[in-house]
């Protein structure tokens, strides 16, 4: 994955690239939106969400802070089909946020 430091991610090197296309998934799919919170939160708006869609996702955020501790997400409903996901990262990570902002940006783009 291009945005986690390799010393700082558990997650297998072979792996790593499946769990990149997840995430890659879900933004083309699904982001409608981004709003940078604070300098150490990134704010994901995504559409088009379904219950299945929402197990999905907290599944995969479930998985990522498993090989990666420092990520905390929350998920929040916001009305219907659009939903928050809210990644934060300590200080010392904030160019691991950068770098998930980029990607979003440019599977979008």
């Amino acid at each position: 994955m291009t945005w986690v430091p390799p010393e700082a991610c558990a997650l297998p090197t072979a792996e790593q690239p499946l769990r990149a296309a997840e995430f890659d998934e879900l933004f083309a799919t699904a982001l409608s939106g981004m709003d940078r919170v604070a300098p150490t939160r990134l704010r994901l708006l995504l559409g088009g969400a379904t219950a299945v869609m929402e197990a999905g996702l907290r599944d995969l955020v479930a998985r990522e802070t498993e090989c990666c501790s420092f990520f905390a997400f929350a998920i929040e409903r916001v009305d219907g089909d659009r939903l928050h996901l809210d990644v934060e990262v300590p200080a010392e990570r904030i160019d691991v946020l950068d770098a998930i902002a980029a990607r979003a940006l440019a599977v979008t783009a």
